[in-house]
């Protein structure tokens, strides 16, 4: 009876501690594929698609200073202002900590912003909120990627 009880003992631990870490491996996987769709959005705008990923609060910053709420950020994109013709994100970290997720990565893009070819070279922290049951980016800050 003792070793039934053990064993109980250990697969009710287990299931304690392996339910969290499942449940934060599924939301890692949903703000990494959030993530992704706004890296899409970025290069083929959609106002809908923009607007689901980006909260209304959100501050995003540049690596020259400049900060954009969500209707500039928006804006600049379906403008052209802000013209992605690719972007390519590498060394990805994804942390998850309850309704709050962090991403840091290196982006490389090629631009053509108002018409001015370019490129960047970017390190990148995100963060992102789930709010009614989907994560939207509520912050996002860029610096120049040193060369």
């Amino acid at each position: 009876m003792r070793k039934i009880r053990a064993a109980l003992g250990a697969a009710a631990l287990l299931a304690f501690v392996a339910v969290p870490a499942l449940a934060q491996s599924n939301e890692t996987q949903n703000v990494t594929a959030a993530a992704e769709k706004l890296r899409a959005a970025m290069v083929d705008p959609d106002q809908a698609a923009l607007s689901g990923l980006v909260a209304d609060s959100l501050s995003y910053g540049h690596s020259g200073g400049r900060i954009d709420t969500r209707a500039s950020f928006i804006g600049d994109l379906l403008d052209k202002k802000s013209d992605f013709v690719s972007i390519s994100i590498t060394d990805q970290t994804v942390n998850v900590s309850g309704d709050v997720a962090v991403i840091r990565h290196t982006l490389a893009g090629e631009t053509l912003d108002s018409g001015k070819p370019g490129t960047v070279q970017l390190k990148v922290l995100q963060v992102w909120q789930k709010q009614g049951g989907h994560w939207k980016l509520i912050a996002r800050q860029a610096v120049k990627a040193a060369a």
